[in-house]
């Protein structure tokens, strides 16, 4: 079995939010696979744009701009570059490499990021953020996003402001459409990207929905979501890189498992 077809017969479920399905559909295309996209999530705008635009008018005074995630990038850093252009002494950060793509693809380079592990915690361990005392630092994130960032930084002694600039919903479809493509036993696999995209998935599912989850291998990208699965029952659980690249590695070496114990 070639790279190129590795994949051949196998359809995966892609789970993230529309918008940023598709470089992952595509790599999964490009092994041989097919994608089923089915987004447990849906991203727009915060509900309540104040706080970004009063950010914005003040954004020279900051010192680290943090960017949470791609989304994170989307809905804010358009609205900051139409008020006026980055403001030179101000250094941006992201969680994940997938972020600082997004924030170069805008123009923003020499972005300070994890290597390895992308998460806050990262991020926090990172010898530029050991010293914050006295910095003003702004993060860009979604409602209800995670404390540990802005608690840590705070406890360091920086001035933290977070900036929600998107919001995160359920999706609007019910699960019938995976349940249909389950019972014709076209699922080969199943991508997760966030814990709260578990959450929305197990209550899309009836018993029956729930019985062909068990059964279907889980790749997830931090080990955080991997516990979640857990927790809620699940056991054939796959840890993945976030990036494309990596989920499709672990989605190859898992084939090739199969392949070599049959």
């Amino acid at each position: 079995m070639t790279s190129d077809c590795a994949l051949a017969g196998k359809t995966i479920v892609v789970t993230r939010p529309l918008a940023q399905a598709r470089g992952l559909a595509e790599a999964i295309a490009a092994a041989g696979g097919q994608a089923m996209i089915f987004p447990l999530l849906e991203i727009s705008a915060s509900s309540d744009p104040r706080p970004l635009a009063q950010v914005i008018e003040r954004l020279d005074t900051y010192d680290l701009a943090i960017f949470i995630s791609p989304n994170a990038v989307a809905f804010a850093l358009p609205v900051i570059l139409a008020h006026s252009p980055w403001p030179s002494r101000l250094q941006p950060a992201a969680v994940g490499q997938g972020t600082v793509k997004a924030l170069a693809a805008h123009g923003l380079t020499g972005c300070l990021a994890p290597r390895q592990r992308f998460d806050s915690e990262a991020l926090l361990a990172l010898p530029e953020l050991a010293s914050v005392a006295g910095k003003r630092i702004a993060i860009f994130r979604g409602e209800g996003g995670r404390e540990l960032l802005a608690d840590t930084l705070i406890s360091r002694g920086a001035c933290v402001d977070c900036v929600a600039c998107y919001r995160r919903s359920a999706p609007a479809s019910d699960g019938s459409p995976l349940l249909a493509a389950w019972r014709r036993g076209e699922i080969d696999a199943l991508t997760l990207s966030s814990s709260e995209g578990l959450r929305h998935l197990c209550a899309l599912l009836d018993d029956e929905g729930w019985r062909f989850l068990q059964a279907t291998p889980l790749f997830v990208t931090h080990a955080r979501i991997g516990e979640n699965a857990l927790n809620a029952g699940l056991n054939k659980i796959i840890l993945s890189s976030p990036d494309d690249g990596g989920i499709v590695t672990a989605l190859l070496a898992h084939t090739w498992s199969l392949s070599a114990k049959q």
